[in-house]
C-alpha cells in the first residue's frame, strides 16, 4: 500500500455546515454538540457561521454560541465569514480561525454570496486585513464541477485557489460541493495543487470516503467532515450531505492514521446530532457501530 500520514488533521464542520442545512437548532443544542465532539477528542472545529440570520436563519446565535461553548487548551475554534463585516464579529468573539468561500463557478458564486468571483476575490483580501493574525482558510468550491457551468478545468480550479493566497489566505481547501469528484479527479487536482491543501468532500454519488483516501494516498492530510454526515448545499440540486466524521475516523483507525479523536465517545455525539436535528444521521457508523463492536 502507498505510504498514507501518520496524521491526519480532521476539522469537523458538521456544528456549521451540518446544522447550516437544517431547520434551526436552539443555541443551547447546537452548544451541547459542540461540547460533545470536542470531549470525544476533535481539535479543529468549524462551530458557527457570522452571516444574516434573515440569509441563513440556522446560523443565527453565533457570538451566542462561542460565548457558551466550552474552550479547551489545544482546541481551535473556526467561523465561517462571508465579509469585513463578519470578520469582525468573528474576531469579536475570539475564534482562532476564519474560513471564506469563493466559487470556481462564476454562477454558483453568485447564487452563493451573491458576488463575482472578481468580487469575492476583494473580499477576501478585506477579511484577511481585518484578522488580526488568526489563520483564513479560503474554500474554493465546485472544485470538481459546477451544476450551472459543468466540468470546470483543473488549471481554472488550482488557480483560482493560488490568487485566494495571494489576497491573503493563509491555506487553501479545494470541496466538492456537488459530489462530482472522483478518486482520479482528486489525483489531478493534488498534482497541479500540491499536498499542501485541504479537502471538503461530499457524499452526492457515495464517492466521499474513497475520494478522502485517494487524497491521502496522494499525500493529504487535511481534510474536512461532518458529524453524521450532515450537510449539503441549497444551490446544488441534489447535493447530500459531507464526509461523516464518524465513517472517516472508522477507516483511519483501522489504517493506524491518527486523529486524536476516540471513535466510541464520537458515536455519543453523532447520537447527539441525530436528536437535535430530529432524524437519523446518514453516517453508515453511526448505524453500525464500528466494526470492533461485538453484539449482545
Amino acid at each position: 500500500m502507498t505510504t498514507l500520514p501518520a496524521v491526519v488533521d480532521v476539522r469537523e464542520v458538521g456544528p456549521r455546515d451540518g446544522l447550516q442545512a437544517e431547520a434551526p437548532v436552539p443555541v443551547d443544542d447546537r452548544v451541547r454538540l459542540i461540547d460533545a465532539v470536542v470531549a470525544a477528542g476533535v481539535t479543529h472545529i468549524e462551530a458557527v457561521s457570522f452571516v444574516s440570520p434573515k440569509a441563513v436563519p440556522a446560523m443565527a446565535g453565533a457570538a451566542q454560541v462561542m460565548a457558551q461553548v466550552a474552550r479547551p487548551e489545544g482546541v481551535r475554534f473556526v467561523a465561517l465569514v462571508p465579509n469585513v463585516r463578519g470578520a469582525e464579529m468573528a474576531m469579536a468573539s475570539e475564534v482562532d480561525e476564519l474560513t471564506v468561500t469563493i466559487s470556481a463557478s462564476p454562477a454558483y458564486n453568485e447564487k452563493n454570496v451573491r458576488m463575482s468571483i472578481e468580487e469575492s476575490l476583494e473580499a477576501i483580501a478585506g477579511i484577511c486585513g481585518v484578522a488580526g493574525g488568526a489563520p483564513v482558510d479560503g474554500v474554493v468550491s465546485c472544485a470538481f464541477g459546477s451544476p450551472y457551468e459543468g466540468e470546470i478545468p483543473v488549471a481554472e480550479v488550482v488557480g483560482l485557489g493560488e490568487r485566494v493566497l495571494e489576497a491573503g489566505a493563509a491555506s487553501v481547501t479545494y470541496a466538492d460541493t456537488t459530489g462530482m469528484g472522483t478518486p482520479r479527479r482528486v489525483v489531478e487536482l493534488v498534482t497541479a495543487a500540491g499536498t499542501d491543501i485541504g479537502f471538503h468532500f461530499h457524499d452526492t454519488r457515495g464517492t466521499a470516503l474513497v475520494n478522502a483516501f485517494a487524497a491521502m494516498e496522494a499525500g493529504v492530510a487535511r481534510f474536512d467532515a461532518s458529524v453524521g454526515g450532515l450537510g449539503g448545499s441549497p444551490f446544488a440540486a441534489g447535493a447530500a450531505g459531507n464526509l461523516a466524521t464518524e465513517d472517516f475516523v472508522a477507516m483511519l483507525d483501522d489504517l493506524g492514521v491518527e486523529t486524536s479523536i476516540d471513535l466510541e465517545a464520537y458515536l455519543a455525539a453523532s447520537a447527539i446530532a441525530a436528536q437535535v436535528v430530529g432524524h437519523p444521521v446518514p453516517a453508515r457508523v453511526a448505524t453500525a457501530g464500528p466494526r470492533t463492536r461485538l453484539a449482545g
